[in-house]
């Protein structure tokens, strides 16, 4: 199994480990190299538009059909009420951990 990501999810998540988690720049930097030590980087090279209700989003859809995903694991509502898209089934962290 792989974890994949792309650099503007990286991106965003280093905006909300400062602005919602309060981490430093030196946490910040510790914790993205934990995470590029196991997360297979892919750069999308199709635009999908398909998250109405927030456009940001968009980017982790296109990613996982970029990389060939199965599963979108995430708390987002948003992708969560899209249920699946092109046959990549998107589920909650406890539904991953059942099915894996």
């Amino acid at each position: 199994r792989k974890i994949f990501s792309s650099p503007d999810i990286l991106a965003e998540y280093q905006k909300v480990l400062k602005r919602d988690f309060k981490y430093s720049d030196e946490e910040i930097t510790q914790i993205m190299q934990k995470v590029l030590s196991f997360v297979t980087i892919i750069i999308p090279q199709e635009e999908i538009k398909v998250v109405q209700d927030d456009p940001d989003d968009d980017k982790i859809i296109a990613c996982a059909v970029e990389s060939g995903s199965i599963y979108i694991i995430t708390y987002d509502p948003h992708l969560l009420n899209l249920k699946e898209f092109q046959g990549i089934r998107i589920i909650k962290p406890e539904e991953a951990r059942a099915i894996f």
